[in-house]
């Protein structure tokens, strides 16, 4: 299930054809327009904070930057956004309660009473994502746009993934890196076995957080599949420390997606393409 803000006084043309999809977080914020026509990239943009901001200051930056691309003289067909946070928690879909939403959450991340909580359902993986989206960028999409549509990232993440092949076959990790921030998400033959969301500085402490949840999960290094994701390439000290301990080891790259990219278009996000 996806969650929607509507704002009835603002409607989209009958005509337009454009998407915009949005990516915000303390630490950084992307966004992307695409012709849903001609299938090419009309604008990408990424930006990544020297400093992690307030959800003020973010909501600034994003303004900025909207305007910088012209973006609220658009007319949009379709709008997303995407939260990017740690403030979530997974939660077994049988056992959800849309009343207990401050419950899910207060054990393992900082919440204050003045915060909304929303969740998105995720059917593919049987569990509902309990998260804090920022509010206040959600009003300034609402009052830009009018309806948009929005979720958290680990929901694109997920659901992402749960579908691609290696998911099903055997036991896989896959770790998505971006902004210093690392998700990890386990499967085992389309079953989500593990999924975490760590900040780290350096490599050993990727290497900490890896092997510590392996050794938790019991998974054996010489056998797991590992793909690492996002804010990496080949030649990364990353890749080769990896390999240091783990036998198989791989960059994940993405299939050719449905539609083109312009060559000076800043790449995108795994996240935020998959809205697309």
């Amino acid at each position: 299930m996806i969650r929607k803000e509507i704002n009835n006084s603002l409607e989209h043309t009958e005509d337009s054809f454009q998407k915009l999809s949005i990516q915000v977080s303390l630490n950084g914020l992307s966004f992307c327009v695409l012709d849903t026509i001609g299938k090419k990239l009309e604008v990408s943009f990424s930006r990544t904070f020297h400093k992690e901001l307030t959800p003020f200051e973010l909501e600034n930056e994003l303004r900025d930057a909207l305007r910088e691309k012209d973006i609220p003289s658009y007319r949009f067909s379709e709008v997303v956004v995407i939260h990017k946070n740690a403030l979530y928690s997974l939660v077994p879909q049988a056992l959800f309660k849309e009343e207990e939403l401050s419950n899910y959450l207060k054990f393992n991340a900082k919440i204050f009473a003045t915060d909304h909580l929303d969740y998105d359902v995720m059917e593919s993986l049987e569990a509902v994502n309990v998260y804090v989206p920022f509010a206040n960028v959600n009003n300034h999409i609402y009052e830009l746009f009018g309806e948009f549509e929005f979720k958290h990232s680990a929901t694109v993440l997920l659901e992402t993934l749960i579908k691609l092949p290696l998911s099903g076959q055997g036991k896989s990790c896959y770790i998505h890196l971006s902004e210093s921030q690392m998700d990890m998400a386990v499967f085992s033959n389309k079953q989500l076995l593990f999924f975490n969301s760590y900040w780290y500085t350096t490599e050993e402490d990727f290497m900490y957080y890896l092997l510590f949840a392996l050794e938790q999960l019991q998974l054996d290094p010489g056998t797991l599949k590992l793909r690492l994701m996002g804010d990496v390439e080949e030649g990364d000290p990353l890749v080769s420390l990896c390999g240091e301990y783990l036998e198989q080891v791989s960059l994940f790259i993405p299939a050719s997606q449905n539609f083109d990219e312009r060559e000076n278009d800043t790449p995108l996000d795994f996240t935020l393409s998959s809205t697309l």
